[in-house]
């Protein structure tokens, strides 16, 4: 059921909101009980206080006016904790300092009692009311009702009667009835919320992955049809489905481009490898018919090129496959001296430098590139070493014809030979260019070609220092 990222999504999404509600529930019932405690002690303590201010001004038990019940529970308690005073009609009572409901006979106030009461508590004039209030939650039952109490204790001394603490209570049933009542609604409402939250985030998340299954959908097709010309849908929009389909569209384009070039190479290498076979089967056959007529330098030379075009291009699926060149450091000065030996018109001006990776690869590349210099070179060819910033260039040109500039990036290509109507046997099979770019990107460099100080052709190598 939880296998799609739509449902996941609705899952946690009605999770988070759940544990949210929960907590700013709780909060909520927190808050409200303790504001409606804090009103029923206030009304606690005013009870409390005017029944004090009575007994200050010396009215009688009997008289007090706030014995009545009306209010709530009220208990008078003389120093020695016995009820003097208490509510009519009061049948039982917790949460005060005594549990009596009867009043007892007051006992006359002495000089040691005055003493006790300093003792016990603060220290108060005659007719003088404690500033503190003590609070408890308690229970009482006046004429039969039995309910929850809030209660304030405050103490006074009187004149005659000696120090006394008036318990009254204010019921709680305010409090509790609100708590349920929130609590009802919160049971009531947040399941519904929670509901309507799961609903919205399924039809949002529905309408935001609709696209993905176009994508999906759109692979599948192409995945069964092979064909890597189709595209998937771009939506409108400019968030990350919509980079996605792009993205996805780019891969596909750089894999038809891939599997295109690598169609255009199998065919044209079969093409390059044509040619010498069938010179060399011909060749051979004349040769098993009439063994005087054998050209055996031709067959070497036939034989000499099928070993080449097998190395380049053994060499360019190896740099296809991602083969990452070595981390040896190579002097590129020493390196173009070596390649430039032996070879007629051409000369070097180079200054050390070192560079990391293949020795065997990178004078592969001054190999082919001195190659095609001296093919289309009149009569010199001039290698050039130098350092250049954090780069090391290493520059070969030639005193030919020159590359066209709308042919310089199509030169690179593999099998690409600009000189058409030159024999294959003087021109090669147009890998040699195609071949250096490979592995100077390999080693984190470029391979480009312009105008040489000469007129003809300068390609620059630049790879980095180590």
């Amino acid at each position: 059921m939880f296998g799609s990222v739509r449902a996941r999504a609705t899952l946690g999404a009605t999770l988070v909101v759940a544990v949210a509600l929960v907590a700013a529930g709780g909060a909520v019932l927190l808050s409200l009980r303790s504001n409606l405690i804090g009103e029923a002690g206030t009304q606690a303590e005013r009870s409390a206080r005017a029944v004090a201010s009575e007994l200050a001004a010396g009215t009688p038990y009997d008289k007090l006016s706030g014995l009545d019940g009306d209010d709530g529970p009220v208990q008078v308690l003389d120093e020695h904790g016995r009820l003097v005073a208490a509510s009519e009609d009061l049948e039982k009572i917790s949460g005060t300092d005594s549990g009596q409901v009867k009043p007892q006979p007051a006992v006359k106030a002495t000089g040691d009692d005055d003493d006790d009461a300093e003792d016990a508590g603060e220290a108060l004039e005659p007719g003088e009311i404690s500033g503190e209030s003590v609070f408890s939650n308690g229970s009482a039952t006046i004429d039969g009702d039995a309910e929850d109490y809030r209660f304030a204790a405050v103490e006074v001394e009187t004149q005659g009667r000696g120090h006394l603490k008036v318990y009254a209570g204010s019921a709680l049933a305010a409090e509790h009835g609100a708590v349920r009542t929130a609590l009802t609604v919160m049971l009531i409402g947040f399941p519904l919320l929670l509901g309507v939250v799961a609903a919205v985030t399924w039809l949002v998340t529905r309408r935001a992955l609709r696209p993905v299954e176009g994508i999906r959908r759109e692979m599948a097709a192409i995945t069964h049809s092979e064909d890597l010309a189709r595209r998937v849908p771009e939506p409108d929009t400019h968030d990350e489905i919509a980079r996605l389909a792009s993205t996805t569209n780019e891969t596909l384009a750089a894999l038809e481009t891939s599997v295109e070039r690598q169609r255009r190479f199998v065919a044209d290498a079969s093409h390059e490898l044509r040619s010498p076979i069938a010179s060399l089967r011909t060749q051979l056959e004349v040769a098993a018919a009439h063994p005087e007529l054998l050209d055996l330098d031709g067959a070497v030379e036939d034989t000499v090129r099928l070993q080449r075009l097998a190395a380049d291009l053994l060499l360019l699926a190896r740099l296809d496959a991602g083969e990452r060149p070595g981390d040896a450091k190579v002097d590129l000065a020493g390196l173009a001296r070596e390649q430039a030996e032996g070879r007629t018109g051409v000369t070097v001006d180079a200054e050390p430098v070192e560079v990391a990776g293949s020795r065997g690869q990178l004078g592969r590349v001054l190999a082919n590139l001195l190659d095609n210099a001296q093919r289309h070179a009149r009569s010199a060819v001039t290698v050039t070493v130098r350092r250049e910033g954090d780069r090391a260039v290493v520059g070969v040109a030639d005193d030919g014809d020159g590359v066209p500039e709308d042919d310089r990036e199509r030169i690179f290509e593999r099998f690409v030979r600009l000189d058409a109507a030159r024999s294959r046997d003087d021109g090669g099979a147009g890998l040699g260019l195609a071949i250096a770019r490979d592995v100077a990107v390999r080693h984190g460099g470029t391979l480009t070609a312009g105008r040489g100080p000469a007129g003809g052709a300068l390609f620059e190598l630049r790879l980095p220092l180590v």
